[in-house]
């Protein structure tokens, strides 16, 4: 018998519907929800148990969640690293472009939440393909230097000196004229959160201070 993915792709937050492409990340941060291996969101089951959806199961998945309620964002979020699928995430999100140029839906934004390592995972530059298809970029930081970086986000082998790695990727993007830049840190993790914000201002985005709760939920 096939197994069954029972894992929801698009489900809703706030004002937003946020897509479920991958639960594959290369860092295990101490505050992740995955850490307790339940991985449900405010009642949404997000365990893709290792069955990624296609490009074309996300956009079904959109289809059907976004006629459903007014929105104002599609997010790319799971419990996993977006740009690990970087190919789907662009074309879902050229798709969502289209949707927009033919006013299917009122106007929305498309955003990215990602550790910033996506350079790394595809060895390539791969900001400027973003650009053309996302809006605003949140970066998740957490950290005001390497050392602290590896005991908070715990990087896999091969992705240890990442941090500079997402610094560079944090200037880029602001360099890239995003709507909106956004660095991220989780509150109560052993982090500087004034130096974290210290940081994100001198990169030049937009700094954003999670509760440690919000992160765990």
């Amino acid at each position: 018998m096939v197994k069954q993915n029972t894992a929801k792709i698009a489900y809703r937050f706030g004002d937003g519907v946020y897509l479920n492409i991958t639960n594959r990340c290369p860092n295990l941060c101490a505050f992740c929800i995955k850490t307790k291996w339940h991985m449900d969101f405010h009642g949404n089951n997000l365990n893709l148990e290792g069955l990624e959806p296609t490009a074309g199961e996300v956009v079904a998945a959109l289809e059907e969640e976004l006629k459903k309620a007014p929105f104002k964002e599609v997010v790319f979020c799971g419990y996993g690293e977006p740009t690990m699928r970087l190919e789907t995430l662009l074309f879902v999100a050229q798709t969502l472009k289209g949707w927009m140029a033919q006013a299917k839906y009122p106007p929305f934004k498309i955003r990215l939440n990602t550790n910033g390592l996506g350079n790394l995972i595809n060895r390539k530059d791969i900001v400027p393909e973003l650009r053309r298809v996302v809006d605003v970029v949140n970066i998740s930081l957490n950290a005001e230097n390497e050392t602290v970086w590896r005991s908070i986000v715990r990087p896999a082998e091969g992705y240890e000196n990442g941090y500079e790695s997402v610094r560079a990727f944090i200037r880029a993007c602001v360099a890239a004229g995003f709507e909106k830049v956004v660095v991220s840190c989780v509150d109560q993790t052993g982090a500087d959160n004034q130096a974290v914000e210290k940081i994100a201002s001198q990169d030049g985005a937009q700094f954003y201070l999670r509760s440690f709760l919000d992160a765990q939920n």
